[in-house]
Parts: C-alpha cells; structure tokens; sequence
C-alpha cells in the first residue's frame, strides 16, 4: 500500500510541475487557466491517496471542497476570459492592462 501511495504522489507531483510549467512559460490566457486546473487536480490526487492510506475522510473532504472552489473560479475566470477576449480580440496576457487602473481612466 505505501509504493502505491508513493507512486500516486509521484504522479501529483509530475501533474503539478507540468501545470506550474504552463502558469510561468505560456502567454495564452486561456492554456495558463487550464494549467492552473491541472495543477488543482494534482493536489486534489494527492489528498484522496492520503484519505486512501490513513482510512479516514478528511482528505477526502477537503478534495471535495476544493472541487467546489475549482467550479467557482472556472466560472468567475472563463467569464473574464471572454471579456477580455471581446475588449482586446487576443487571449495573449501581455496586452491585458484593461484591469489596471490608468486605463480605467480612459
């Protein structure tokens, strides 16, 4: 049981460097958003393979907690996404100042 532990946390790990790669190397708003989901359900593994180990449901809980969270922030960030995309005709991040205060003014 604890090898498979260990393989289900080598796997997160491997999730969550591939998602944290994508966050810090791609400009395309919309492949950094679905690397931060990747890098959520890297974490979301690890906490059901440490319910699985020690028998108990508070990982498993806190899994599903933030299911719940990721459900909310794709909905508030997809949004923003398509607002940004009609405002600027471009998923790249580096033309998006629309939120920053001095274009605001304009």
């Amino acid at each position: 049981m604890a090898d498979s532990l260990l393989s289900y946390i080598a796997l997160a790990m491997i999730l969550f460097s591939i998602g944290f790669l994508g966050v810090i190397s791609r400009k395309n708003i919309f492949i950094v958003y679905m690397s931060i989901e990747l890098m959520l359900n890297a974490i979301n593994l690890i906490f059901i393979s440490l319910g699985r180990y020690y028998e108990t449901m508070v990982p498993q809980v806190m899994a599903m907690i933030i299911i719940a969270i990721a459900a909310a922030e794709a909905a508030v960030f997809l949004s923003l996404i398509v607002v940004l995309y009609r405002r600027k005709k471009s998923l790249d991040s580096d033309i998006f100042t629309v939120l920053s205060q001095k274009d605001a003014h304009e």
